[in-house]
């Protein structure tokens, strides 16, 4: 059984940064694509950051050159770097197999149960 946690949310003035992390049991990350989403009030969940073999990487164009996703493959952890915040990137982000397209890139991932997410609030 697959179990993902998510950590490291918070709250961040405009222009700050945070990391994410997503630790994770029962699927191995170098293994599959896997992603970070996230989920604003009032909207769907949206993908917006994948890494495949934990090397190759894709990112919505909204948070390009701002987020870097990565993987360590000693821990199995996942990592989501986001730099130069934004009043707009406030959601909760949730990790899981990647799903969806980013950039003409689709991932074809398996809908799967999700974890409770960690709270990103960027104040203005």
């Amino acid at each position: 059984q697959v179990q993902l946690v998510e950590s490291g949310g918070g709250l961040v003035q405009t222009g700050g940064s945070l990391r994410l992390s997503c630790a994770a049991s029962g699927i191995i990350f170098s293994r599959n694509a896997m992603g970070w989403y996230r989920q604003a009030p009032g909207k769907q969940r949206e993908l917006v950051a994948a890494v495949t073999s934990a090397v190759n990487t894709n990112y919505a164009d909204s948070v390009k050159g701002r987020f870097t996703i990565s993987v360590d493959n000693a821990k199995n952890t996942m990592y989501l770097q986001m730099d130069s915040l934004k009043p707009e990137d406030t959601a909760v982000y949730y990790c899981n197999l990647a799903r969806g397209v980013l950039s003409g890139t689709y991932f074809y991932g398996p809908s799967g149960s999700w974890g409770q997410g960690t709270q990103v609030t960027v104040s203005s």
